[in-house]
């Protein structure tokens, strides 16, 4: 009985801490303008905004090519790199998501 509960409770409790990390992950979408910037928009799939996170462009070689933060509206445009490049959306530990410029479209 005593192992019944414990596992009920253990089970109750990665249910807890599972939907919680979910709820912080980041996603991170990127147009290609066509007019030669590229606009990504950011968040967590909770709802919340990526208002200040860190995003960086990279080429293949890791270099950082252009540094900044998501903007009041959770965006970020920059001028498209020539060449190959990612954008690496930094929302903290863990908790990244890069998007090769080869993935951005209109």
């Amino acid at each position: 009985m005593k192992k019944t509960k414990l596992l009920l409770v253990y089970m109750v409790l990665s249910l807890f801490f599972t939907s919680y990390a979910f709820a912080h992950t980041p996603f991170c979408s990127c147009l290609d303008n066509r007019d030669g910037t590229i606009l990504c928009e950011g968040g967590f799939l909770d709802g919340s905004s990526a208002v200040g996170v860190r995003i960086q462009v990279v080429d293949a070689n890791g270099k950082i090519l252009i540094e900044g933060y998501m903007d009041k509206k959770s965006e970020f445009r920059f001028n498209k790199p020539s060449g190959e490049y990612t954008v690496i959306l930094d929302a903290g530990f863990e908790h990244s998501v890069t998007v090769p410029g080869s993935e951005i479209t209109e």
